[in-house]
């Protein structure tokens, strides 16, 4: 493997799908900081793949055609990653920009895949998750979306007043 440390190359997540085909993919494609020879620092946050957050550290092995394949997560980066689908039938008419926008005042980043009708938000651990949690609760109680848990630790499984 040629030498690219700290720069962004593309790394590959291989995804087994349920029974249903969930999720819609097989394989997902996140970018991330070349550190070394078999070692990238997660860059962006991912929509399928669990387990894996933003900054995160992860072993990589580069396949026959030259890609680079996950292998195994070396270290959590402390932030965790939140997937949101908004209802069509919800406050927010499924769209997910308004998603975003109610998540960003917290310091909560995200993005929106509108071919899946979902956003995959990065929480850092300095934001305050109890007000995050808050928000994604009552939005979920009040009909205006499900969220899914794809990457969260000890600090978000804490419990927290409801």
């Amino acid at each position: 493997m040629a030498d690219t440390t700290g720069k962004h190359v593309k790394v590959l997540f291989s995804l087994d799908q349920d029974e249903d085909g969930w999720p819609p993919v097989s394989i997902e494609g996140l970018w991330a900081v070349q550190l070394g020879e078999d070692l990238v620092r997660i860059d962006n946050t991912p929509w399928f793949v669990t387990n894996i957050a933003c900054g995160d550290v992860v072993r990589v092995r580069e396949d026959a055609d030259g890609e680079l394949r996950a292998i195994e997560k070396i270290k959590w980066s402390g932030h965790c990653t939140v997937r949101v689908i908004p209802f069509e039938d919800g406050r927010l008419e499924g769209q997910l920009t308004p998603v975003i926008d109610l998540f960003a005042p917290l310091g909560v980043t995200g993005e929106g895949l509108g071919q899946f009708g979902l956003v995959a938000m990065d929480i850092p651990a300095h934001v305050d998750l109890a007000a995050v949690q808050e928000l994604l609760w009552r939005g979920s109680d009040e009909g205006w979306w499900d969220f899914d848990e794809g990457c969260v630790g000890d600090a978000w499984t804490a419990p927290q007043a409801r």
